[in-house]
């Protein structure tokens, strides 16, 4: 098992910034892919962003130059730097964890955090 504890989140106003945390650990793999994706209320779960043990990096197209994500492997740790934020940037987000070893894949989920943005 992988547990997740995610910390950061909040309320700021629009046009501010927040940072979000992930650390992953447990029966962690040594390849995986950390992210975050986000529900606002009446939608669909979307991809925020995602970066693989090895650097790579994807974002979803609605943070693509605004969020940045970065970790660090020797602490099991994701960051989500989200500048810019707009009002429709406030949801719930999730960090996931995505491991792999040979053909068997897991996937785990945190418990959530809230974003709000304030126009």
């Amino acid at each position: 098992q992988v547990q997740l504890v995610e910390s950061g989140g909040g309320l700021v106003q629009a046009g501010g910034s927040l940072g979000l945390s992930c650390v992953a650990s447990g029966s962690t793999f040594s390849i995986n892919t950390i992210g975050w994706y986000r529900q606002a209320p009446g939608k669909e779960r979307e991809l925020v962003a995602g970066i693989s043990s090895g650097g790579s990096t994807d974002y979803g197209d609605s943070v693509k130059g605004r969020f940045t994500i970065s970790r660090d492997n020797a602490k099991n740790t994701a960051y989500l730097q989200m500048n810019s934020l707009e009002p429709e940037d406030t949801a719930v987000y999730y960090c996931t964890y995505r491991g792999r070893l040979g053909a068997l894949e897991r996937t785990y989920w945190g418990r959530g955090t809230q974003v709000t943005v304030s126009s």
